[in-house]
C-alpha cells in the first residue's frame, strides 16, 4: 500500500490508479524475511564524538598504532589521532574527480600492511573528453614525524570500462578477501542503467582482482564476460564487508526509491539490476519486469522505504557482546546507523541507532577495542565513537 504522502505525488505527476496500484504491488517480497524485520530494543550506547572538520569523510581504516586513515571526498587523505588530531594531508594522493558523488572515496589497508606500508584507494578519475570512472591505486604510505604522511610508488591497478560522463553511482568499497584477493564495488554511473547486465563492462559489477591488478585464476570468467568481474546486476555498492563467521563477501546497494539491498554476492550470478528490483523511479513509476525473474538473484534483505544504504560492517567483538554476530549499515537519507540480526542467512530483527543525531552516515567501522566507529557525511564531517553506556 502507497502512504498519502506517495499517492498525493503520484497523482501530481498524472498517474493513475492502475499504475498506482501496480507501484504498490512492487513491494510485495518474494520471500519472508526479505523485508520489514521487527524491531529490536534500543540498545544503551555512549556516543563520543572524537573529531570533527572534516569535508564529506567517506572512508575510514585503523593503523596499527589506533590512529585512523579517513579520506575525504574532497580529495585529501588525512590521519585522525585517538584525541581528535586531525594531521595536514598526506602529501602524493592522486589526482580525483570531485564532483558530485564523485572524489576520493574508499581507503583500505594491504592485509600485510605491517611488513608492506601499502594502501589503496578508489576515486573518480577525469577520462578523455570529458568522461570519468571509478579508478583504483595502490601505493606506499611513508609516515612522518609531523604526525602525517606522503604517498610513493602510486599505481593504478584498476580503472572502470567503459569511461562514462556522469558524476553519479561510481561505487566504491575495497574489501580483501581471506585469500588475499580484492573486492572491488562500482556503480552503473546512473545515466547507463543497462550497462549493469553488460558482462563486457564494468559498470554496476563486483570487480575481483590480485593486488596488482591482475586476474585471480579462479575468478567466473563465463562467456562473454570481462575476467574481472565476479558478479554483475548491481546498481551502485557503496557498502562492502567480509562476515568474519563464514569468510564471504557481503554487499550493500544504494537502490532506487524502496531498493536498497542486503546480499550476499556469489560467484558468476546475476542480482537483477535494472531488470527486477524492488525499487521504483524516483518519479514513483515502476523500473524493469518487477521483482523476480527465473535466472536472476533475490536479495537477502531490502528496505522500503529506503534509508540511502552507504556501508557495512559486521561486528565480532566482545565490548558489545550481544552485537556479536551481527551487520551494521549505514544510512545517508535516513539518518541512522542499522543493526540487523542475521540468522540462518536472514535478518530477524533490525534497530536504528544513532537517529537522535540527525547525521548522515558514510562509514562504519570495528575498532580494535571492540568500539564502532562511525564517520558522518557533511561538509564538517564527524568521527562518532560508540561503546556501551555505564
Amino acid at each position: 500500500m502507497l502512504s498519502q504522502p506517495h499517492l498525493s505525488r503520484a497523482r501530481s505527476l498524472g498517474i493513475g490508479l492502475a499504475m498506482l496500484a501496480a507501484m504498490a504491488s512492487m513491494a510485495l517480497p518474494a520471500q519472508a524475511e526479505q523485508t520489514q524485520a521487527p524491531a529490536l530494543p534500543k540498545t544503551p550506547i555512549t556516543v563520543t564524538e572524537v573529531a570533527t572538520g572534516l569535508a564529506h569523510p567517506w572512508g575510514l581504516q585503523f593503523l596499527p598504532d589506533g590512529r585512523m586513515l579517513v579520506s575525504e571526498r574532497v580529495g585529501r587523505l588525512r590521519i585522525v589521532s585517538g584525541d581528535g588530531t586531525i594531521s595536514e594531508p598526506i602529501s602524493g594522493v592522486p589526482k580525483v574527480l570531485v564532483s558530485g558523488q564523485g572524489g576520493l572515496l574508499d581507503v583500505r589497508l594491504a592485509p600485510d600492511y605491517p611488513t608492506s606500508g601499502e594502501i589503496f584507494l578508489s576515486y573518480a578519475e577525469s577520462r578523455e573528453g570529458f568522461k570519468n570512472g571509478t579508478t583504483v591505486a595502490r601505493a606506499k604510505l611513508e609516515l612522518s614525524d609531523s604526525g602525517s604522511g606522503a604517498l610513493n610508488d602510486v599505481k593504478v591497478i584498476f580503472s572502470q570500462q567503459p569511461a562514462i560522463a556522469s558524476n553519479l553511482h561510481f561505487g566504491s568499497r575495497l574489501i580483501f578477501a581471506p585469500d588475499g584477493t580484492l573486492f572491488v564495488t562500482t556503480g552503473d554511473r546512473g545515466i547507463v542503467r543497462k550497462q549493469a547486465q553488460n558482462p563486457n563492462g564494468h559498470l554496476g559489477k563486483v570487480i575481483r582482482i590480485n593486488r596488482d591488478g591482475s586476474v585471480p585464476d579462479d575468478n567466473p570468467k563465463l562467456e562473454g564476460w570481462r575476467p574481472e568481474i565476479w558478479s554483475l546486476g548491481h546498481r551502485n555498492v557503496q557498502g562492502a564487508a567480509i562476515n568474519p563467521a563464514t569468510g564471504e563477501l557481503w554487499t550493500i546497494e544504494h537502490g532506487a526509491r524502496g531498493g536498497d539491498e542486503l546480499n550476499l554476492p556469489k560467484k558468476g550470478k546475476n542480482y537483477g539490476w535494472p531488470i527486477i528490483t524492488y525499487g521504483r523511479d524516483y518519479t514513483y513509476l515502476p523500473i524493469g519486469e518487477g521483482q523476480k525473474k527465473e535466472g536472476l538473484e533475490q536479495p537477502v534483505y531490502y528496505w522500503d522505504p529506503s534509508i540511502a544504504t552507504s556501508s557495512l560492517a559486521f561486528y565480532d567483538a566482545d565490548l558489545f557482546p550481544n552485537w556479536r554476530g551481527n551487520a551494521f549499515v549505514g544510512g545517508l537519507g535516513g539518518q541512522h546507523l542499522a543493526r540487523l540480526v542475521l540468522k540462518d542467512g536472514k535478518v530477524v530483527g533490525e534497530e536504528k541507532l544513532l537517529v537522535d543525531l540527525g547525521e548522515r552516515i558514510r562509514d562504519v567501522r570495528q575498532g580494535p577495542n571492540g568500539a564502532l566507529w562511525v564517520l558522518t557525511d557533511d561538509p564538517n564531517g564527524k568521527v562518532l565513537k560508540l561503546t556501551p553506556k555505564d
